[in-house]
């Protein structure tokens, strides 16, 4: 079992729930998330479903692929500025994890993919830029 955030994930069938899962493919890390058998609802770290209650979460992995929902930036107990962003994946569900580059240049929308980098202080997952945003300056 890991603990994550004060919740539990539990291993289902033989494969870990980490944040990041070394796989024997060409991709050297991939994310595992759960699905839920009786309603098809997709989480992170979780023992229940939020949406059933169901307890039959059959484990998956993630295309790494997803979108800025929500992007801070934190001040306090570091030295420098970082970001901490809520990203909804492209199989649905969402998680929190750090984008790299300028954490005022991260912005709701953008699209992100899954780093092979992981946080050393929080253990969250890493994400890079797909594209170059496009702003318009007024």
């Amino acid at each position: 079992m890991y603990h994550h955030s004060g919740s539990v994930a539990q291993q289902a069938a033989g494969s870990p729930t980490g944040v990041l899962d070394p796989r024997g493919t060409t991709r050297t890390e991939a994310m595992v998330y759960q699905r839920c058998t009786w309603c098809g609802t997709a989480m992170y770290h979780r023992l229940l479903c939020p949406v059933c209650q169901g307890s039959e979460l059959r484990t998956e992995h993630s295309e790494g692929i997803g979108t800025v929902r929500h992007a801070t930036v934190l001040h306090r107990n570091t030295p420098a500025a970082r970001n901490v962003s809520l990203i909804e994946m492209a199989e649905g569900f969402v998680v929190r994890g750090r984008v790299m580059g300028p954490p005022i240049g991260i912005h709701s929308g953008d699209r992100v993919r899954l780093s092979t980098a992981q946080d050393p202080v929080r253990g969250e997952p890493v994400f890079q830029m797909l594209d170059e945003p496009f702003r318009a300056w007024t």
